[in-house]
């Protein structure tokens, strides 16, 4: 039985929302109006409403947490800028018995092997990037580079400053972690989320930018002009989903490197070899497809959401102190196959620092090996929503595989 609530924006455009026992902030809903009343978004006259996951909150134009249906067209800032951003686990041939009793080595193992943060402004000497990126980088740069100066030629405007490639295999900051943990049997798992760097940022805030002007150009008026969307056949169109496509390609790439560079860190700490025992599920949370849903051929933007299919298998983290799920998905319709991307935020960043203290974090995070200063106060458990009861909200969605607990948390 789906578990969704309906609610009706204007004109008669629906949102299924799945948040039963979950808060939703009146912002958040207040955006999943706006985009059910597009005109880009197909059947806003009630046919194919916006799905909203348990996890949803406020974003920058689109919520994160939305799944949206359009018909010939897209809206890049619903994609977003963190192009590709997702997820990438995979279990290891260790128990939990076969860890040190201190797992700071480990942790300092993963820090040496995986850049993470951000210094210098993203300049010279930054420390989350490579001064000199390392062969296994290099040789997956070699594909993507080509496609990239392809798409630098007809649009010139997404180069970067810097040289991408030495982003690739890189973490970044904010919410993107690097975790080991324990399953419920007590094997030991790899689990990451980051997403596609600087260029995906470029790429992504360009066309949000062109997207706006063609707007401009056009008198389309919008109800949030970050809801600028391009129409098939449009002078950007197709320029935007190569590239959007390539960012999605790169935030793949970016999270297996770092995956295999953080099992060979934990190799090197153990003293041991370490293998992949079960093979790694890698899936994005913000990104668009063409797919087909309801006899038709739509453009599904998934901001803050995971596919779902049946016997899709995806990954929803808690936060740094909680626990994570890898789910199969349901293969439910109406939410257009698709689930939450994680707990989701209960908070601004400002105001979780403005709540927390370092005591609190430390608390919340005990038992982890993790950084527990003030300057993940905005990453503290408590920032985010409870992973138990959006994991309930979506019961209809997808099942329970395996419940991750972490023990070793990276951020950046």
């Amino acid at each position: 039985m789906n578990q969704y609530i309906e609610y009706e924006a204007p004109g008669g455009a629906l949102i299924k929302a799945w948040v039963d026992g979950v808060p939703v902030e009146s912002a958040a809903m207040d955006q999943l109006r706006n985009v059910a009343t597009l005109p880009c978004v197909h059947g806003h006259v009630a046919a194919m409403p916006v799905a909203a996951m348990p996890d949803v909150h406020y974003g920058i134009g689109a919520t994160v947490g939305s799944v949206i249906p359009t018909k010939g067209a897209i809206i890049p800032a619903a994609v977003g800028v963190d192009i590709g951003c997702g997820m990438i686990a995979g279990r290891m041939d260790l128990r939990s018995e076969d860890l040190p009793d201190t797992l700071a080595g480990v942790r300092d193992a993963i820090e040496r092997a995986v850049p993470a943060g951000r210094t210098n402004q993203g300049g010279a000497g930054d420390r989350g990037a490579w001064a000199e990126p390392p062969m296994a980088v290099r040789h997956a740069w070699d594909t993507l580079a080509t496609r990239l100066d392809h798409i630098i030629e007809k649009t010139p405007g997404v180069r970067t400053r810097g040289n991408p490639v030495c982003q690739l295999g890189t973490l970044g900051t904010g919410n993107h972690f690097i975790e080991v943990c324990l399953d419920e049997d007590g094997a030991v798992w790899i689990m990451l989320h980051s997403g596609s760097r600087g260029i995906g940022n470029r790429i992504g805030t360009h066309f949000i930018e062109l997207a706006r002007k063609d707007a401009e150009r056009n008198d389309i008026h919008l109800p949030d002009r970050d809801l600028a969307y391009f129409r098939e056949g449009a002078e950007h169109f197709d320029e935007y989903v190569e590239a959007v496509h390539w960012a999605q390609d790169f935030a793949a790439e970016n999270r297996g490197l770092m995956f295999e560079a953080t099992v060979a860190a934990v190799s090197r700490a153990l003293g041991r070899p370490v293998e992949i025992r079960e093979a790694a599920v890698n899936c994005h949370h913000n990104y668009v497809a063409r797919e087909q849903h309801f006899g038709e051929s739509l453009w599904i933007t998934r901001k803050g959401a995971v596919r779902a299919g049946r016997g899709e298998l995806g990954i929803i983290p808690g936060s740094m102190g909680v626990r994570s799920y890898i789910t199969r998905g349901l293969g439910n319709e109406e939410s257009y196959e698709s689930s939450s991307h994680g707990a989701g935020r209960a908070m601004s960043r400002n105001a979780a620092k403005k709540l927390f203290s370092i005591e609190d974090h430390a608390l919340a995070t005990a038992g982890v090996e993790c950084r527990k200063d003030a300057d993940v106060i905005d990453e503290t458990p408590g920032a985010y929503k409870d992973i138990e009861a959006v994991m309930a909200a979506q019961r209809d969605l997808v099942e329970v595989v395996h419940t991750l607990k972490q023990v070793v948390c990276v951020k950046g």
